[in-house]
């Protein structure tokens, strides 16, 4: 299976549909319920609800799925019988797959309870009628002059005796969202050195800016003051999301005393220094916190 070890859940909705086509007396003999196998329609719903269930076991590649919300919804017409299926959850990944095999199943239901009285029925238009949630309804275009600072704060690095794993990373991971403008900064672990190159960089009118390193307990961890000096506004839940989703992968996450905030129009936020650490806050956060741009830029009462 395709890894989603480094994704983060969210709402997700999906709709599929199926139509079984029939002769118009197959339809009526339905209607009145007029069939050797009985009850067609209730069968069928019940089939697609466990169906969808059963997905992982039919599919290689899906990954197993706690579903919140199964429903599907039979329509007959003249001469087809119109299935639709919808399925809810938060989860990591997407239920398109279950929301189609809830659909196909239900229509492969119908198709086997009036075989007896119909050979010339027709299974078609299987497809996804929406998907909701994940990183599609999350995007985020930076518009062309969107300019993004990373600051790498280490004794070692900035002496040229250890090279920086850190930096790069999140370079890369601007770039990957679009990102052109990119700064790379190192700078040693001194609180009044930090918040000056933290405060420049605000007042040249770089968008966002992402420390790593020195939010942690040592002596010499002194990040998260410099950057104390320079936010106007701390936005607690960026890194208590960050916090929350590294605790699940290890217990030391709750040692991170990284914070997050606003100076005017730029948007502060403090990266561990391990470079795993720093790909979890990076995996947790984008591409959501991008939508603090398009709010802070938009109109009054947005």
């Amino acid at each position: 299976m395709i890894s989603i070890e480094h994704k983060t859940e969210t709402r997700r909705t999906a709709r599929a549909q199926a139509v079984v086509r029939a002769a118009p007396g197959t339809i009526l003999r339905l209607k009145r319920n007029d069939l050797p196998k009985k009850d067609v329609l209730i069968v069928a719903r019940t089939a697609g609800m466990m169906a969808a269930k059963k997905t992982p076991e039919l599919l290689p590649d899906c990954h197993p799925l706690n579903l919140e919300a199964v429903d599907v919804r039979l329509e007959t017409g003249k001469s087809r019988i119109l299935i639709e299926a919808r399925v809810a959850l938060t989860a990591k990944t997407g239920a398109e797959m279950e929301a189609l095999t809830a659909a196909t199943v239900a229509a492969l239901t119908v198709y086997d309870m009036l075989k007896p009285i119909d050979e010339g029925m027709e299974i078609t238009g299987v497809k996804l009628l929406e998907k909701i949630g994940g990183k599609s309804d999350r995007s985020f275009a930076p518009p062309p002059r969107f300019r993004a600072a990373v600051v790498v704060v280490s004794d070692r690095s900035s002496r040229g005796t250890r090279k920086d794993a850190c930096g790069p990373r999140i370079l890369a991971r601007l770039q990957s969202m679009g990102v052109r403008k990119r700064s790379y900064h190192l700078v040693p672990d001194e609180e009044p050195r930090i918040a000056s190159l933290l405060g420049d960089l605000c007042e040249k009118g770089t968008d966002l800016i992402l420390t790593c390193g020195g939010p942690g307990l040592s002596p010499r961890d002194v990040t998260v003051e410099a950057a104390r000096r320079v936010i106007e506004r701390e936005i607690p839940g960026i890194a208590e999301t960050a916090r929350a989703y590294g605790q699940r992968r290890t217990p030391f996450a709750m040692l991170s005393r990284g914070i997050a905030g606003q100076r005017g129009k730029s948007l502060l936020v403090t990266l561990p220094g391990s470079p795993k650490a720093a790909q979890e806050w990076l995996a947790a956060l984008f591409p959501g916190l991008m939508h603090a741009f398009e709010v802070m830029h938009s109109r009054p009462g947005h």
